[in-house]
C-alpha cells in the first residue's frame, strides 16, 4: 500500500510536490519496502513509464550515446542480455532501424537473451545463450555480416557480497568482450557495464590494445549509490598482434 505525503517545495511556484511513501506489509522485508519506495520516486523510472521505455536503464545508453555517438543511422547493433529491452528500444530509434527517416540509412538491431523477451518493433530478438559455441556464427548470419556495436548491460545475480559480485560481473564482461572480438567490424564499438573494484585492470589493458579509444563513464542515469560504471571502447583494431589465442579471456 502506498500513500503520498508532501515534501519540501523547491520550485518557488507555490506548488506542493508529492513523494510516494510505501507502507510496510506483513511478510515484506524492510529492504524490499525501501527498494519499492525508491522505485516509485525515481525520476528515471517515472520518465521511462511516460516515454514508453521498458526500464530506467534505457537512459543510461541514451546518455552514453549522447556523449560518444556510436549508435549512428545504418549501424548494426548487438545487445547481449537484452531483457527487458530498453537498450534495444533506444538503439532502434538511434540507428533508424524502422526507417522512420527516409533520408538516413536503415540500421539493424539484434537482441539476444537467455530468457524470452517481448517483441520490440524494429528489433530482431532471439532467445540464445551467447556463450554457446554456435552463437557467434548465428549472430553474424542474422546480421548479414559483422556488427558495428556490441553492447551489454548484463549483471550477474547479486550474492550480497561485494567482492564476489564484482568478480561475477567482470567474468560476464570478459565473456562479452570475447564475443565482440569475433563479431565486431573494424572500427566498431564495445559498450559494457562493469563494477568498480580493481579486478578489471587487466581487461582495461587489453581494451586499450584492441581499441583506439577507451573511456570509463558513470552516466547520470546510473544511481549515485551504485558502484556500476560503463566502459566505452571505440575504434576496434582487431586482435592485438601479440595475441596467439583467439579468446581474449586467455590473457585476463
Amino acid at each position: 500500500m502506498t500513500e503520498k505525503t508532501p515534501s519540501k517545495n523547491t520550485s518557488g511556484r507555490g506548488q506542493r510536490d508529492l513523494r510516494v511513501r510505501v507502507k510496510t506489509a506483513k511478510g515484506r522485508k524492510l529492504s524490499s519496502t525501501l527498494w519499492l519506495e525508491r522505485q516509485l520516486n525515481d525520476p528515471y523510472v517515472i520518465r521511462a513509464k511516460k516515454e514508453g521505455y521498458r526500464g530506467r536503464a534505457a537512459y543510461k545508453i541514451l546518455e552514453l550515446d549522447d556523449k560518444f555517438e556510436f549508435l549512428k543511422p545504418g549501424a548494426r547493433v548487438v545487445d547481449l542480455g537484452c531483457a527487458p529491452g530498453g537498450w534495444c528500444q533506444v538503439a532502434v530509434q538511434r540507428v533508424n532501424a524502422l526507417g522512420d527517416n527516409p533520408k538516413k540509412p536503415i540500421g539493424t538491431v539484434l537482441g539476444v537473451d537467455l530468457q524470452e523477451v517481448e517483441t520490440i518493433a524494429g528489433a530482431q530478438i532471439h532467445q540464445l545463450d551467447f556463450l554457446s559455441d554456435e552463437a557467434d556464427a548465428l549472430v553474424k548470419g542474422w546480421l548479414g555480416g559483422r556488427a558495428d556495436v556490441v553492447m551489454s548491460d548484463m549483471a550477474a545475480s547479486a550474492s550480497g557480497h561485494k567482492g564476489t559480485d564484482h568478480l561475477r560481473i567482470i567474468a560476464l564482461v570478459e565473456a562479452a568482450l570475447a564475443f565482440a572480438f569475433d563479431v565486431l567490424e573494424e572500427g566498431g564499438t564495445f559498450v559494457a557495464k562493469v563494477l568498480a573494484g580493481g579486478a578489471e585492470n587487466e581487461m582495461q589493458v587489453l581494451l586499450k590494445k584492441s581499441f583506439k579509444k577507451v573511456a570509463n563513464v558513470k552516466p547520470p542515469a546510473s544511481r549515485a549509490d551504485s558502484s556500476e560504471k560503463f566502459v566505452v571502447a571505440q575504434g576496434f583494431r582487431g586482435k592485438p598482434a601479440d595475441m596467439e589465442s583467439d579468446d581474449p579471456r586467455d590473457y585476463l
